[in-house]
């Protein structure tokens, strides 16, 4: 069954971010810890499908940081979500460096927020599992047809995907870069209003679901945590 780590040394805020996901996910097992001491044992001991943390537990002001290098040993690949009150200007790209997934600053996000960004997570870490081999074969056409000038345009395996104007928009920039990483800045300018990371992931979200809603096993658009987005053309 999967199972998540929630670390954080706040019982108010672990029980706030613990009940957020128990609502959107009651299948999943959800862990609290509360100190590095009682993380690190349970992270040697269980094997999580993600892990929400944050930086400060106590008096430790990188206590989480030594969490992630810990869970970066391991070399499993486990999905890391930072929630702290640090600094996101400053804390965000020492995340990154740290290969965490994603970084929430305290006070300037809401349960909406997290959890679409929870939840974008754990189907991303998902998907980048090994998938077993299908025993019938793709469909004939399987490639993706789209002018991005032209609304509701795009065509996948031969069927009309329905789209707003900018997501075509963002989809042809990925889909002109297949196999290459876009960040979030250069989605940006294809972007005319709402442009922040939030939004962005709002409208690559609509993208994948108007995929799936032809071919339910789409999953050509990877997230690459804290950077951007990349076409990979499967599906």
């Amino acid at each position: 069954m999967p199972r998540i780590a929630v670390i954080e040394d706040d019982p108010t805020t672990s029980a706030q971010l613990a009940g957020w996901i128990r609502a959107v996910r009651p299948e999943l097992v959800v862990d609290q810890h509360f100190d590095r001491d009682a993380a690190e044992a349970a992270l040697r001991r269980e094997r999580y499908d993600l892990v929400v943390l944050d930086i400060e537990l106590g008096r430790e002001r990188n206590a989480g940081v030594a969490l992630i290098n810990e869970i970066n040993k391991q070399g499993l690949g486990t999905p890391v979500l930072v929630v702290s009150a640090m600094p996101a200007a400053i804390y965000r790209s020492i995340m990154k460096a740290l290969d965490a997934w994603d970084y929430l600053q305290k006070t300037t996000f809401d349960e909406a927020e997290f959890v679409e960004t929870f939840l974008d997570i754990l189907r991303t870490a998902r998907l980048r599992e090994p998938a077993p081999k299908a025993a019938a074969t793709k469909p004939a056409d399987d490639s993706l047809l789209l002018d991005p000038l032209k609304q509701r345009s795009a065509m996948w395996r031969g069927q009309r995907i329905n789209l707003p104007l900018t997501a075509q928009r963002i989809l042809a920039t990925l889909h002109a870069r297949t196999g290459e990483v876009v960040s979030y800045e250069e989605l940006f300018d294809v972007v005319k209003s709402g442009r922040n990371r939030d939004n962005v992931r709002k409208h690559v979200a609509t993208i994948r679901d108007a995929f799936r809603d032809v071919d339910p096993a789409f999953d050509g658009i990877e997230n690459i945590p804290m950077r951007g987005f990349r076409w990979t053309s499967g599906g």
